[in-house]
């Protein structure tokens, strides 16, 4: 009996579909991160420590398998950027988790995910890429949002942790910038890297062994399997689908997260950070979609370019 060929759109229909398997399933993994850090019920620096070491030992163990002596060769190919990207994987997690132990996590999340509109900001400013008018007009609309976010926490104390979560999205829109411009170099040593940057840092400041045995135990499942699971599937989506859909696709966290503490902790966000968060959700969306669309008319552009 002959075997029906795959077609080329049945082949791209099949990889698409074990794409958004992938990436759905990444995305879900990384929403339970600010629960974890809630149930943990430890300091802050102590969350961190023990998140920066798990992280990198769980990765390192990752990568030692998958490509041995070559583990760290990213930073060998370009150290300085390598170094740098390294530092703001790792300070930007301390931002994170900062940010989550002193405001709502629905502020965090809706605060950070404007990273990527920050990473245009910084293109622009350092001249890397001419930036078009949609991106502006979607980082007026974040910035506006971010600011209803900041509104919202007015006499409840939080405002401390949503200028961290300013910080935190700035750092990794700086850093979603760079590595813009070295899309070869490995992201998990990286990642693995900063993981222990953040370990290092905090540690004159940490007590490790004064978590408790249940928070312990949370702070492992976060380091050891749900971070790594969630960063592994998000980078092997990108095989299947372009960047700018991943991206989009991220953006489900910022609903996810807060849904999660809610339901288990009963944390309810302050009412303008349901219009802010909405805002900036709903921008962020209508911003990839743009961007896909263009990619997609380029494409069809140069198919259709003779010769």
């Amino acid at each position: 009996m002959e075997r029906k060929t795959e077609t080329k759109a049945q082949t791209e229909a099949r990889l698409r579909k074990t794409g958004l398997l992938i990436v759905g399933a990444g995305v879900v993994a990384i929403s339970f991160d600010a629960l974890l850090i809630r149930l943990a019920d430890a300091s802050s620096w102590n969350v961190i420590f023990w998140r920066g070491l798990f992280t990198f030992l769980s990765l390192a163990s990752v990568l030692w398998f998958t490509r041995g002596k070559h583990s760290f060769a990213a930073f060998a190919q370009s150290p300085k950027v390598a170094w740098a990207s390294a530092v703001l994987f790792g300070t930007g997690g301390m931002f994170f988790v900062t940010s989550v132990m002193f405001t709502s996590v629905a502020n965090t999340v809706v605060i950070i995910s404007s990273a990527p509109l920050f990473a245009a900001l910084f293109t622009r400013i350092f001249r890397i890429e001419i930036i078009p008018w949609r991106t502006w007009a979607a980082i007026i609309l974040a910035l506006c949002g971010v600011a209803l976010v900041f509104a919202g926490s007015l006499g409840q104390g939080a405002l401390l942790g949503d200028f961290i979560a300013v910080l935190a999205a700035c750092n990794a829109g700086g850093n979603l910038t760079m590595l813009r411009r070295h899309p070869a170099l490995g992201r998990m040593p990286l990642v693995c890297i900063g993981g222990l940057i953040m370990a290092v840092l905090v540690w004159p400041w940490a007590d490790p062994f004064q978590v408790s045995a249940q928070g312990f135990f949370y702070l492992a499942i976060m380091g050891l399997i749900q971070m790594p699971l969630a960063l592994f599937l998000i980078a092997q989506s990108t095989r299947y689908l372009p960047s700018p859909e991943v991206s989009l696709f991220l953006i489900v966290e910022t609903v996810l997260s807060p849904i999660w503490v809610w339901f288990v902790l009963s944390e309810v966000p302050p009412g303008m950070t349901f219009v802010g968060g909405s805002l900036i959700v709903v921008t962020l969306v209508v911003h990839s979609w743009m961007g896909m669309r263009e990619i997609k008319r380029l494409r069809r552009v140069a198919a259709q370019a003779p010769g």
